[in-house]
């Protein structure tokens, strides 16, 4: 999974690769002061939008990068802050739902899924299986 960072005047966005497992302990434990959530939490609410989650992943990876960035001068429009699946990760995602969903509902949503997998980055090879970004 990819964390795309686009604020308003920048030509390029930021592009990180999103992978909860292979956070230092010292980055999930600061996030899980700032959200007052266990880690397997957040990464659940990081999926499903919450922003104070987002803000937090956000203000990790650019603290990565600048070391001196302040919790208080990460601010960001919504649309601003995007998460990406992986080619892989769709893979896996469509691999799930052939074994879950039969007839029109299985066309319709390997449709879509094919539509993201045809937009979406590959990973880096040196990772093995896709795995969805949540950590247990």
């Amino acid at each position: 999974m990819y964390l795309i960072y686009n604020p308003e005047g920048q030509d390029e966005p930021i592009r990180w690769r999103y992978n909860p497992k292979r956070m230092m302990s010292v980055e999930r434990e600061d996030i899980e002061k700032r959200t007052n959530r266990n880690f397997s939490q957040f990464t659940t609410d990081v999926l499903q939008g919450n922003s104070l989650c987002r803000r937090a992943l956000l203000f990790t990876y650019l603290r990565r990068d600048h070391p001196k960035t302040r919790w208080e001068d990460v601010d960001f429009a919504w649309d601003e802050l995007t998460l990406e699946y992986s080619k892989q990760e769709w893979k896996a995602i469509r691999d799930e739902v052939m074994t879950t969903k039969v007839g029109d509902e299985l066309a319709d949503a390997l449709a879509g899924i094919d539509r993201h997998m045809a937009e979406a980055h590959d990973e880096p090879t040196d990772e093995g299986k896709a795995e969805l970004p949540i950590a247990g």
